[in-house]
């Protein structure tokens, strides 16, 4: 009896494994980690264009500022 329970003990051991190592593999493999790094690189182009738009728009209005300061005109 003490046989049979080391054997399931065994068994139940390596599947909860298999399950674990598999978990990893799909969470750490190639796929994966190529769709976090083009997600990565997709937030940093919109994050990129954001700050051109917020730049153009400061850069114009200081270009206002300044001619309106210096009374010159477009």
């Amino acid at each position: 009896m003490g046989r049979l329970f080391w054997v399931a003990v065994g068994a139940g051991v390596t599947v909860y494994v298999v399950v674990k190592v598999r978990k990893v593999v799909r969470t750490a493999g190639p796929e994966a980690v190529a769709g976090k790094v083009q997600h990565a690189i997709e937030d940093a182009i919109d994050e990129a264009k954001a700050f051109a738009g917020r730049y153009r728009a400061a850069s114009a209005e200081r270009e206002a500022e300044l001619r309106e300061t210096f009374g010159l005109t477009q």
